[in-house]
């Protein structure tokens, strides 16, 4: 296998351009959050925090194992906070996993995965917006392409 094709995957490119634009109206102080592929890939809000607070990868596996599976959102709790995990996926695309990390020292509650639900929901929306603006481009250019070559002048 070529170590470019996870690069120039369908889901590493929108896991890239999702993190771009869910990490640009995160806050400084909030949850941390990542969003991994199914190749290894990670990128993180935070990422020097999210690396201090990593669930671990058995940890992340087993939560995956689960969402696989049907149960989503998957909840684990970890030393300092809790983990809580979902599929990133479109209609075209399975992208991989978000992580959201929640630190804390109260137990947690039924508001919280309410709110990491709604989180984890837009998300997937600014996914599937992505996933269909770059559909609706690429039918456009090849649209123009099929009609500029027929049209085009002969020099």
């Amino acid at each position: 296998m070529d170590m470019y094709d996870a690069m120039f995957s369908a889901g590493y490119i929108l896991c890239e351009r999702v993190a771009r634009q869910v990490f640009d109206v995160l806050a400084e102080n909030g949850p941390l959050l990542a969003i991994m592929d199914r190749s290894g890939n990670c990128w993180a809000g935070a990422p020097e925090a999210f690396d201090r607070h990593h669930p671990g990868d058995t940890v992340l596996e087993s939560l995956w194992a689960k969402v696989d599976d049907g149960f989503e959102p998957a909840v684990a709790p970890i030393d300092n906070g809790t983990v809580v995990t979902a599929q990133l996926a479109t209609e075209h695309t399975n992208c991989g996993y978000l992580v959201l990390v929640l630190l804390h020292d109260t137990p947690w509650t039924e508001g919280q995965m309410n709110l990491a639900e709604a989180l984890f929901g837009q998300i997937g929306l600014v996914a599937r917006l992505i996933e269909t603006a770059t559909l609706l481009s690429d039918t456009q250019v090849k649209c123009y392409s099929a009609y500029g070559t027929e049209e085009a002048p002969a020099n």
